[in-house]
């Protein structure tokens, strides 16, 4: 999967990567280069008193090093730019992807994992190409080059490289294999937390009204202790890796000055050849140590890459057909035949066979108790979900048949919870119309009789907390109405969208809707009778299946379950 993600966002900057490579094997020939240099000088310059070789040597060695230098900087720069770049596009891709997920896949996912997929796991993709970019060449190229210019320096002690690289190559190996596990709960452990403190910060109201503080703080406490438990497991295995690096280095260094002091003893090697050979030794090391940072990241970003293509690669259950065909204009009748929906994973269907028209110039209303069905039925006409069988014909077009946008550009819902953008009142109001004037926001205001709070509150250019913080329950709904009136659609759907006015703002926002929808489809879910008494039409729903049909008046003397809805709520009333 991290494969995958390389060679589909880095593939397309070739001409970084050629640079990237040219400017490591640079950078790595000039390291080599310098403890030759260095063995010269001291075999050459120093033992001989020859000062005008050593500044000869010197300028040379200096020269290397502003290379090297020179070529690590564009090593880094390269490197943070490619990795920045592809966690910009990844993070792009996974946005584009969940904006294209039907509420199916967004609920099976869950908010929370989707965030940390989109930040964290692609922090740790980007974490691991800066390290992979920095390292590509130069470690591989460092341990090789290493190798075959110590046996040019001395050949008798070859063996000591033959033991070291494999005990640290080796030890460092069983390190990194035990914290992959690790790893992987630390990824599963995060989405945990940043679902529960989602929850809290959401459901703060709810937790005060309850008095479940300490419960939802002990809640959080054990996420975050399973969070920190795997965290510091992988945390020990980590700090063992270089303390164990550094024994080997060490150990290997006293070798190569005592076996190397006898042979100097012995006539079979210089002083600047030892010098060299010791150099050469820690360039291989720190290469083994290098490369195994990088098979550290590895394991963590494997798994976080696999959850990136994970949501990359589902595809939205409302899937856009590729010979749409285009809805009709003007006026659009709404219906439904035979339709039938479960969710997945459900045992039976939410919805039983329904038939429902809804034409224009009417008002349709859909009534039942909680958990009858009346939103799912709603949200089949957008297509937040698809049916499961039967069909939803939108001006007598299949909405499968017709293109999303196409769908979504005649039709302005107002959601059972009103959900506002950070921003002023405008920019909200103008997310269903882009193009309106001021003079179309007030009318819409107007209509939903929001005008007069939006003015206390400084107009249009009101500021608008994030999800309407700042504003009460009912003026959120009043906004999200007319949010959908200012588009002017030819269907209107209000799901539950009455519920949050008291009785007289309801009637008044009622009244003033009947000229500004005369011509369109309104289809309406409530759960107040006195919401929906004056609909053309008023079916009932129980148990997901069609009880009763007609006008509230026929209801009354023929549905049962209507009867004791409306009986229930002048009950309650009179209470």
């Amino acid at each position: 999967m991290l494969v995958r993600l390389w060679r589909t966002h880095l593939g397309r900057r070739p001409g970084l990567l050629a640079g990237l490579v040219a400017l490591q094997l640079l950078g790595t020939l000039a390291a080599l280069a310098l403890p030759s240099l260095n063995g010269r000088i001291i075999d050459e310059g120093v033992a001989v008193g020859d000062t005008g070789f050593i500044l000869r040597a010197g300028a040379v060695m200096l020269g290397v090093s502003l290379v090297q230098v020179v070529a690590t900087i564009g090593v880094a720069w390269i490197a943070s730019r490619c990795s920045s770049g592809l966690s910009a596009q990844v993070r792009s891709d996974v946005f584009a992807g969940v904006g294209r997920f039907s509420a199916q896949e967004v609920n099976r996912f869950g908010a929370a994992t989707l965030i940390s997929r989109s930040t964290n796991d692609v922090q740790q993709v980007q974490l691991v190409t800066n390290l992979g970019l920095s390292m590509m060449l130069s470690a591989p190229i460092m341990m090789v080059g290493g190798i075959i210019m110590a046996l040019q320096e001395d050949v008798g002690l070859s063996w000591l490289v033959a033991v070291a690289v494999p005990v640290l190559g080796v030890g460092v190996g069983l390190l990194v294999s035990r914290m992959l596990p690790g790893f992987r709960t630390m990824q599963e452990s995060v989405d945990s937390v940043n679902r529960i403190l989602r929850e809290q910060i959401t459901g703060v109201r709810v937790v005060r009204a309850f008095v479940r503080e300490q419960d939802e703080r002990e809640r959080f406490a054990e996420a975050n202790q399973r969070y920190t438990a795997s965290a510091v497991q992988v945390g020990n295995l980590f700090a063992t890796v270089f303390p164990f690096a550094m024994l080997v280095l060490n150990l290997s260094t006293v070798a190569v000055v005592w076996f190397g002091a006898q042979r100097i003893d012995a006539g079979q090697m210089s002083i600047g050849s030892l010098t060299a050979f010791m150099t050469y030794l820690t360039q291989i090391l720190m290469s083994v140590v290098m490369a195994t940072m990088m098979t550290m990241m590895i394991p963590r970003a494997a798994v976080a890459s696999g959850r990136i293509v994970e949501v990359l690669d589902t595809p939205s259950s409302v899937a856009a057909p590729t010979d749409p065909v285009p809805v009709p204009d003007g006026p659009l009748e709404v219906r439904l035949e035979g339709v039938t929906f479960t969710y997945p994973g459900a045992d039976v269907p939410v919805l039983h066979d329904i038939d429902l028209v809804a034409r224009p110039g009417t008002t349709t209303a859909v009534i039942g108790s909680t958990g009858a069905g009346k939103s799912t039925l709603v949200g089949l006409v957008p297509r937040l979900y698809d049916c499961t069988s039967g069909a939803v014909r939108l001006g007598g077009v299949d909405v499968r048949d017709a293109a999303l946008e196409d769908v979504w550009a005649r039709i302005g819902l107002v959601p059972q919870r009103a959900f506002l953008f950070a921003g002023t009142v405008a920019g909200n109001l103008r997310q269903g119309a882009p193009e309106a004037s001021d003079e179309d926001l007030w009318a819409a205001l107007e209509v939903a009789r929001a005008a007069d709070f939006v003015r206390e509150q400084g107009g249009l250019d009101a500021p608008v907390g994030q999800g309407g913080a700042t504003l009460s329950g009912g003026q959120r709904q009043r906004l999200a109405m007319a949010r959908a009136i200012v588009r002017r659609p030819d269907v209107y759907l209000f799901d539950d969208s009455f519920s949050a006015l008291d009785v007289a703002t309801d009637a008044r926002v009622r009244a003033a809707l009947r000229p500004w929808t005369r011509e369109a489809t309104v289809l309406v879910v409530a759960q107040r009778v006195a919401s929906i008494m004056d609909a053309d039409q008023i079916v009932v729903l129980e148990d997901g299946r069609v009880v009763g049909r007609g006008t509230h008046a026929e209801l009354l003397r023929q549905c049962p379950t209507y009867v004791e809805i409306v009986e229930s709520q002048v009950t309650e009333e009179v209470a």
